[in-house]
This record gives C-alpha cells, structure tokens and sequence, in this order.
C-alpha cells in the first residue's frame, strides 16, 4: 500500500502536502487494494439492487459508506436502512431532523426507487472519486492524524455550510461533526469540557469564537478559501503548540498564529524543490 509523504508537521507539512496531493493521491489510488475495492463497487452498483441486497453485501456497505466519510458506521444497519428508505419520501423528516450532511449525500447518491437502487455511470464515477479521496484521507491520518482532519475540514466546511441554511444549522451541523468540530475547537483553544455544556450554549461559544477571531458574523462566509485556510493554518498552529513539535518553536507558532505565515520556510523550500 501507498504511504503518504509527509516530511514536516504543523503548517510546512501542510503547504507540502497541498503542493504533493494530486501526485500523491494518484500514487494511492493505483495501488491494488484501493482499485480493488474501487472496481468491486463500480461493478456491484452498475447492477440494479435491492436496498436488502446492498445492505447484505458487507464489503460494498463498507467501501460505499467510506465514499461518503461514514467509514466505520457500517454497523448502524437500522439507521442506514432508515436513510435509504426516507430519502425519497418528501413527507419524511429523518434526514432534515437528523442535519448530517454525509448521511443526505449518502441517502441521495443512491436515491432507491420502489426499494431497488438504480445508478446513472455518472453517478458511480462520483462516488469512486469520493471513495478513493476518502480513503487517501485516512492514509495520511495513519502518517499524521493532523493532517488528515485539515483535510477533512477543507472538504467538509463547504457542504456543512450550504447556500439556505441559518446559522444555527450551520453551527448544530459542526458541533455534531467530530472531526470538523475537533478542528474549529482546538484552533480556538477551547477546552474540552466545553461538550458538557448545553448545546445551545456550545453553539453560542462557537459562534462568538467564529466572529471575534475569524471576523466574520455570516456562517456562511466559513466555506470561502481565505477562511478555510486561515482556520486550518490555526488549527495545526495550535496543534503545535500544544503538542511541542519539533518542527517549530512555540514562538515561531505563535508568530504563525499572528501573521497567519507559513513559518520553517527553509526546511519547507528544500522539500518543494526536490519536486521539480
């Protein structure tokens, strides 16, 4: 199996693993066990089946929920079953109620019809795309778990957002996302008894945090690259300081945290320039 490249923590690894990621992710998603798995999902969801079909076939549930970022919620069978069965029924409040984003894309990728899923090749194709971004995803976390929830939260912020949601949805959706509210929390420097608190208040904390560090009052404007990056860049300067990295010093973290910089420039430019 292909083993990410991440020579440097903190921000320098993340500006390399940002200048690598496409060579990298097609390094990964040659290797044999992700085609494997890729081919053996594009070929079972080329054929029309049955909701119980797919829920019997446990590899297929496994590399499918992983194309959505439920990898490891295999095991919800009910709760999946529920999601597929509600999808169509515009009377059905489940999923809204519910407000994950991941279980909604799942529920309308697959979209069964009279209980029988019927994909378009298009359809499939977007879904191996996910499922091989997905799993390099958890690869790098096995290098550097870091860097795996930046990722994540580069990919996720946007859909948790949406166009017509209310803050309150937007905020409810993040504290309900592990690894995306482990981001904004840790960038922020709350501590973790900050979940024993109501959720209303979780939410106001979040918020207030959102709009006195980001500068921003619209939810929204979360989803927009500058503010993507910014919070990202905090996060793993914040990472570093609180688990004394090597790769910088916690003054040097510091300064990255006030001028937003990329910090261990040098170190950084040695390996970007091994990649021409």
């Amino acid at each position: 199996m292909f083993q990410p490249a991440i020579p440097l923590s903190g921000i320098g690894g993340w500006k390399f693993l940002q200048a690598t990621y496409s060579r990298q992710l097609e390094s990964f998603s040659d290797s044999p066990q992700v085609r494997n798995d890729r081919d053996y999902m594009l070929d079972k969801l080329s054929q029309t089946m049955t909701v119980d079909d797919f829920m019997a076939d446990k590899r297929l549930l496994r590399i499918t929920m992983t194309s959505f970022g439920l990898a490891g919620e295999e095991w919800k069978g009910g709760f999946i079953r529920k999601a597929l069965e509600e999808v169509g029924d515009p009377e059905s409040t489940f999923l809204p109620r519910l407000n994950n984003t991941k279980y909604t894309k799942f529920a309308e990728a697959l979209s069964p019809i009279d209980g029988k899923i019927i994909m378009s090749s298009a359809a499939r194709a977007r879904i191996a795309v996910n499922f091989e971004a997905q799993s390099f995803r958890s690869a790098v976390g096995e290098v550097d778990d870091s860097m795996r929830l930046a990722l994540n939260y580069q990919s996720e912020i946007s859909g948790m957002v949406g166009t017509d949601s209310s803050d309150k949805t937007i905020l409810y959706r993040i504290l309900g996302d592990v690894p995306v509210r482990t981001v904004m929390q840790t960038a922020f420097n709350l501590p973790d008894g900050i979940s024993s608190l109501d959720l209303d208040r979780q939410a106001e904390v979040f918020q207030e945090q959102i709009t006195s560090v980001l500068g921003i009052s619209d939810m929204s404007e979360l989803s927009s690259p500058e503010m993507t990056e910014k919070m990202i860049h905090r996060f793993l300067a914040m990472e570093t300081l609180e688990n004394g990295s090597t790769s910088y010093s916690p003054a040097s973290a510091a300064l990255t945290l006030l001028g937003n910089g990329v910090g261990s420039q040098a170190s950084q430019n040695l390996f970007l320039s091994l990649l021409s």
